[in-house]
Parts: C-alpha cells; sequence; structure tokens
C-alpha cells in the first residue's frame, strides 16, 4: 500500500538524463540524500534497449532495495516483473490501469500520468495508486511534454481527486517545490534538478526542506 509520504522527492532518471556522469552513482548520490522513490525512465535519445535496459534496471533496483525506496519502472511492465520492481508508471498513451493491474503481482504501485483535470478524476477512479500531475511548469527534459497545467491548475486537481496520493512534475527546483507543495501535491518529482546538479546528493536535501 503506498503511502503519500513515499512521493515527498521522487527522482525519475534514465541513462540518458545524466550528462556525461554515471547512472548507477548519481542514483546512489540521490539516494544518499533523501530520495523517497524513484522511477526508471529509460526513455529517448541515447536510452539503453534491450539486454543492456535490462541489466541496468536491475542494478538500479538492487541500489533502492539497499536503501528501502520503492523501485518503479516507466511503461515497461515486462521489465518492472523481470527485476521483480515495485511498481509501474504509465501515461496516457500506454497500457490501461486494468491491463497492468491483471498482469502484476497484486502488491504492485500503479502510478499514472495526468495533464488535465479529466485524465486526473479518470486514474483516480480507476484506482491508480497516486497521479503524477504535470507539467507545472515549462519543462525541455521530456520531448513529448504537455501544455503546463500551472499551480492553479495543480489545485483543481486536488479538489476533484480527494485524498488520492499526487505527485507533480514538470519543470520542478529547489525554488518553486513549496510552492507545489501548497497548491496540494502530497511532493514532487524531479529529473535534471537532481541527474545534472552538481551536488545531487545536495540538491535532493534542498529538495527535502
Amino acid at each position: 500500500m503506498l503511502q503519500s509520504k513515499e512521493l515527498a522527492v521522487y527522482f525519475i532518471m534514465g541513462s540518458n538524463n545524466v550528462g556525461e556522469k554515471e547512472p548507477l552513482a548519481v542514483l546512489k548520490e540521490a539516494l544518499e540524500g533523501g530520495i523517497t522513490m524513484f522511477q526508471f525512465r529509460e526513455k529517448g535519445a541515447g536510452a539503453t534497449f534491450g539486454e543492456q535496459k535490462r541489466v541496468l534496471a536491475g542494478k538500479m533496483k538492487e541500489l533502492c532495495d539497499s536503501y528501502n525506496v520503492p523501485f518503479i519502472v516507466n511503461d515497461d511492465v515486462d521489465l518492472a516483473i523481470a527485476v521483480n520492481a515495485a511498481g509501474v508508471h504509465v501515461g496516457q498513451d500506454d497500457e490501461s490501469i486494468q491491463t497492468v493491474r491483471a498482469r502484476c503481482p497484486a502488491s504492485y504501485i500503479v502510478g499514472v500520468s495526468a495533464t488535465n483535470i479529466s485524465e486526473a478524476i479518470q486514474a483516480a477512479n480507476e484506482g491508480a495508486d497516486y497521479i503524477g500531475a504535470g507539467p507545472v511548469f515549462a519543462t525541455s527534459t521530456k520531448e513529448d511534454a504537455k501544455t503546463p497545467i500551472g499551480l492553479d491548475g495543480l489545485t483543481l486537481m486536488r479538489e476533484q481527486i480527494g485524498t488520492t496520493p499526487m505527485v507533480a512534475i514538470g519543470g520542478i527546483t529547489e525554488k518553486n517545490a513549496a510552492s507545489v507543495r501548497k497548491a496540494g501535491a502530497d511532493g514532487v518529482s524531479v529529473i535534471s534538478a537532481i541527474s545534472l546538479a552538481t551536488d545531487p546528493k545536495q540538491a535532493v536535501s534542498h529538495l527535502r526542506k
């Protein structure tokens, strides 16, 4: 059962999000800094695939386990099952919640992206364990990012989905993280604010505060 506090600092990363750094080293620093959940999102230019992707996912999962941090796989149910992940995150164009639930162990966390209020309501009604709401602000990290919903959009989502856990994503930094939480999110989800930080551990610490 997902606890909303596990969404406090939700780090998303793939091997192509770290610049010249080593992905496992960045993840280890982030874990030491205190991230509360991690999502393996291996997409876009320069991403690994096949056996190389599976091996990397397995190593990251082991690392997350050593810190008791849930390891979530983005959009790849087969990979999630293969590495015994804690759950899966799906977007609006990926498999439905019902299909994912049918394929995964009952204990799996299933998160769903929502880019507007109607998508958020549908995800909540269909039993998503949490909703990834956004983008809140403009972002260049995701090539397929939609129009930002802003803080007002985030507040409206919270009003419509009740107590369903919600993590905000999109253009979030340590400077605006507090305003995002105040708008109704249980936590913040970031990629580059940690993955490209000079000191990932310190970046996480600032986001936690």
